[in-house]
C-alpha cells in the first residue's frame, strides 16, 4: 500500500478530490479505535467527578470561614484564574415555528434573487448546519421548463449547484435525447441543503422547506414541471405511491397558487444504479417532449 508520505502535494490533492467525489466523508485511523469504550470511559469519569466530595479550599487571606474577606491586592487578583465564559446553549426552533418563519421569508421574496437571499439567511432547518452550501435553482427561468429533484448530493453540496457530478452528466444525456440541455431549463431541488450521508429528508425537514420550493415555482412560473425520483413525486403529489406507479402520468398541481402540469420520472441515480430503468425514463421523456412541443 502506498503511504501518504510518498505522495506529492498535487497527488494528495487529487486523491482527496477523488474520495470527495466518491462520497467519502470520514477518514479511518491507522489503528482501530473503540469509540463505544471511549464514550463509556468518559461517562464513568464524569460520574466519578460528580460523586467526589467537595473540599473547601483554604482562604489565602487567612480569614475565618464565613467572615468578610479583605479585598485582594491587584497582584493577587491577576494570579487568579479567569472565570470561564458562559456557554450559550443552542436553542432549537419548534417545527411549527420554523415552518411559519420559512413561509414568511418565502412570501416576502418578490424575485428568485430575493428568495435566494432569504434562504441564505434562514436558520430554521437543521440541514443547513451540516451542509457546505445552499444549493439554489440554476439555469434558464424564462424557458418555462422546470426540473425538480429531491435534494442535493455530495457533488451538488460541494459545488453549490444542482445536478453536479455524475448525476448532472446523466441528466445531460437524458435531456439531450429530447433536444434539451441544462441551459434550456431551470434546475432545482425540493430541499436546498444536503442531508448528511445523502439520506432521504425527513417529513419535518420537507415541511420546513416546502414554502421555499413552492415560492420558486410561483416566481419562475414554469409551463411544465419534470419531477425526478420517488421522494419528489410523493412530495408534490401527496401520495405514498412509488415512482413506478406515478411515472409517465401528467398531473396538475398547485404550488404557491401557481397551477402547473407535472410529469414524474426516474432520477438519474435510479438510472446509474439500475441501467434497466433507462427504458422507462426514455418513455417518460418522450411523453414530456410531446407536451412541451405542443
Amino acid at each position: 500500500m502506498i503511504s501518504a508520505n510518498d505522495l506529492s502535494r498535487s497527488e494528495l490533492a487529487a486523491l482527496l478530490a477523488f474520495h470527495a467525489e466518491a462520497g467519502v466523508e470520514w477518514l479511518l485511523e491507522d489503528e482501530p479505535v473503540d469509540r463505544l469504550a471511549e464514550f463509556e470511559a468518559m461517562k464513568a469519569k464524569r460520574a466519578d467527578a460528580r460523586a467526589a466530595p467537595q473540599v473547601r479550599q483554604p482562604d489565602p487571606s487567612g480569614a475565618p470561614s464565613g467572615q468578610p474577606q479583605p479585598a485582594a491586592s491587584g497582584k493577587f487578583r491577576e494570579a487568579l484564574p479567569a472565570a470561564p465564559a458562559s456557554v450559550q446553549p443552542t436553542v432549537a426552533i419548534p417545527d411549527e415555528q420554523a415552518i411559519g418563519e420559512a413561509r414568511f421569508a418565502a412570501e416576502s421574496a418578490r424575485s428568485l434573487a430575493e428568495l435566494r437571499t432569504a434562504m441564505e439567511a434562514f436558520t430554521g432547518c437543521n440541514l443547513k448546519n451540516s451542509a457546505r452550501n445552499l444549493v439554489f435553482a440554476d439555469g434558464n427561468a424564462a424557458s418555462g421548463i422546470m426540473i425538480v429533484g429531491p435534494m442535493p448530493y455530495a457533488e451538488d453540496d460541494r459545488d453549490g449547484q444542482p445536478f453536479a457530478g455524475r448525476h448532472g452528466d446523466m441528466l445531460e444525456r437524458m435531456l439531450s435525447g429530447i433536444g434539451l440541455s441544462r441551459s434550456d431549463v431551470l434546475l432545482t431541488n425540493v430541499v436546498p441543503w444536503r442531508p448528511p450521508g445523502n439520506r432521504v429528508p425527513s417529513g419535518r425537514e420537507a415541511d420546513i422547506c416546502r414554502p421555499f420550493i413552492e415560492r420558486q415555482i410561483a416566481l419562475a412560473e414554469p409551463r411544465q414541471l419534470l419531477l425526478l425520483g420517488n421522494f419528489t413525486a410523493r412530495f408534490f403529489f401527496g401520495t405514498n405511491e412509488t415512482i413506478h406507479q406515478t411515472r409517465g402520468q401528467w398531473r396538475e398541481l398547485s404550488a404557491g397558487g401557481h397551477l402547473v402540469p407535472a410529469l414524474a420520472t426516474l432520477h438519474p441515480q435510479d438510472l446509474i444504479t439500475a441501467p434497466v430503468n433507462k427504458r422507462f425514463a426514455w418513455q417518460d421523456l418522450l411523453t414530456f417532449k410531446a407536451r412541451i412541443t405542443g
